[in-house]
């Protein structure tokens, strides 16, 4: 109890050292506690040699006397590290750092020039960063927080994955974190390569007490742009073949990913009289397949596999059966 209150004293010193005047009523709000605790915490730094101030009347508050100027406003290791996170207050959250983001900002204003704290809110009124996709579930993966912890430990960890119909079991060196499309993905280290693993597909994870020894020459930022495609491609392992009308095509790229677009405009053969064109569409299963291309509708045939075809004119059938 005695941490937390010391954590909180230094927070209510940063905030009035940030912001100047605030009323009772605000430092409660912000503290999280009853404006008799923030009354209790003034008198204990007052008696510590802090010079806060109370000014009475409509107008008056609590305030720093004299230009007082803190010396704790250096950030911690952990601080500095979420600080460049703070832009994205929602994936800074799902790793379980909300509470240190906090606390960073707060330094940070309480180190600004006075003419410079306005900087986050003007910041936060012209520019918001809604991450992630429209057609994501709003809750994190669930072992989401616990690789980040072990990302910035430097800790080696045991997870079991599901690859397509089985599952497996790894040691790896977890580097780092990606945020794609509102999607979590893990950069590891196994034996001598990276690897890429979607976190919403991992179902176990054990962080080990062994750290192992970073190469920081390792780019994340670079690995992901060199890989991201090569990762799309190797997800994309079947191939399917299809008939598109010319509104299929144009419509092909808000179903499917765009490497699997660029091979299909690649493949397609010359158009028939009506501009439908005949192509192979790489798809990451048969079962993607058919949910992605029961959106494009009637602008889309599917000539081989059979299965696949079947499925489809069967959910053809059924729809037509519903409107007549």
């Amino acid at each position: 109890m005695e941490d937390v209150r010391a954590a909180r004293l230094i927070s209510l010193i940063l905030l009035l050292q940030a912001r100047g005047t605030m009323t009772g009523a605000e430092l409660a709000r912000e503290l999280e506690v009853s404006e008799r605790t923030v009354y209790r915490d003034v008198l204990a730094l007052s008696a510590a040699g802090i010079p806060v101030y109370a000014d009475r009347g409509r107008a008056g508050g609590y305030r720093l006397l004299g230009g007082y100027r803190t010396r704790l406003t250096g950030l911690s290791r952990s601080e500095a590290d979420a600080l460049f996170l703070s832009g994205l207050p929602g994936p800074a959250g799902e790793m379980g750092l909300t509470e240190v983001v906090a606390a960073a900002q707060l330094k940070v204003l309480a180190a600004l020039p006075s003419g410079l704290r306005d900087a986050s809110a003007r910041a936060g009124r012209r520019f918001h960063l809604d991450v992630p996709g429209w057609f994501r579930d709003a809750d994190p993966p669930p072992w989401l927080a616990e690789l980040a912890r072990a990302v910035w430990q430097d800790r080696t960890v045991e997870l079991r994955y599901r690859r397509r119909e089985r599952e497996v079991d790894r040691t790896v060196e977890p580097y780092g974190l990606v945020l794609k499309g509102g999607g979590w993905y893990l950069v590891a280290r196994v034996g001598a390569e990276h690897r890429t693993y979607r976190v919403d597909r991992i179902l176990d994870v054990e962080v080990g007490e062994a750290t192992f020894a970073r190469n920081e020459a390792f780019d994340l930022a670079g690995h992901w742009t060199a890989q991201a495609d090569r990762f799309v491609r190797q997800m994309l392992a079947d191939e399917i073949t299809v008939r598109l009308s010319p509104a299929g095509l144009r419509a092909l790229r808000h179903v499917t990913e765009p490497p699997a677009v660029a091979a299909a405009l690649d493949g397609a053969g010359e158009p028939d009289g009506q501009g439908w064109v005949v192509t192979r569409l790489p798809v990451e299963s048969v079962d993607v397949a058919y949910t992605q291309l029961l959106a494009l509708g009637p602008e889309v045939e599917v000539l081989d596999p059979p299965g696949l075809r079947a499925r489809l004119a069967e959910a053809a059938h059924r729809l037509a059966r519903l409107y007549m």
